[in-house]
């Protein structure tokens, strides 16, 4: 099963909801959103990029915190594109693409969860993939970008092997030394993971 499969089947499973993007439920993906949108640090109109945008639950939030801006939202599975778009009919500042990076530059590049599925890949392969995951943030984000991962100080007995668990300084490291010197490594809000915000 690959990553499209995988979330393909947690959407016909639990429907247009978190669990159908594979958390636990809304108040989790609030909290998550709101560490992600930290990076925004403007009044002003702004574009901005979702990569693994799932149904689409991240504009929606955007659209209840912020004034005006451009988004577009990014994932592999179609079969979330097709509810994106559905769900989000009539609203032109939303657009919605299937792939796997980024169309185009944006202020602002957000990735949730995309990094939380590793299946038979092990831990240095998917590392590595995380590097080069971020270097398309990077060089499609103007402003900033912000991402999330499971960290490895979860409780050990809740961890599933299926699922990576990133060491939170060493990706503080890989980001101060290749992107930034403006990086923030948020470990402070209740949940199993940490957010990093990248300001250029």
């Amino acid at each position: 099963m690959d990553i499209s499969e995988y979330f393909s089947t947690k959407l016909a499973e639990h429907g247009e909801t978190p669990r159908g993007v594979d958390w636990n439920g809304a108040e989790s993906q609030t909290i998550r959103f709101k560490q992600l949108c930290k990076i925004i640090e403007t009044n002003d109109p702004f574009s901005i990029n979702d990569l693994g945008c799932g149904y689409g639950a991240l504009y929606d939030f955007l659209a209840l915190t912020y004034g005006a801006f451009s988004y577009t939202g990014i994932d592999v599975a179609e079969d979330m594109i097709r509810s994106a778009k559905r769900l989000h009919t009539g609203n032109s500042s939303a657009h919605f693409i299937a792939g796997s990076e980024p169309e185009g530059h944006a202020d602002y590049s957000i990735a949730s969860g995309i990094f939380n599925v590793h299946f038979d890949r092990s831990a240095e392969q998917w590392f590595s993939h995380i590097e080069a995951t971020l270097d398309l943030l990077n060089q499609s984000s103007r402003r900033g970008f912000s991402f999330n991962c499971l960290t490895t100080y979860s409780d050990a007995e809740k961890m599933r092997d299926y699922l990576y668990y990133a060491d939170p300084c060493r990706i503080f490291h890989l980001c101060k030394q290749r992107f930034s010197r403006n990086v923030a490594l948020l470990h402070d809000y209740g949940l199993f993971e940490f957010t990093v915000l990248v300001r250029k």
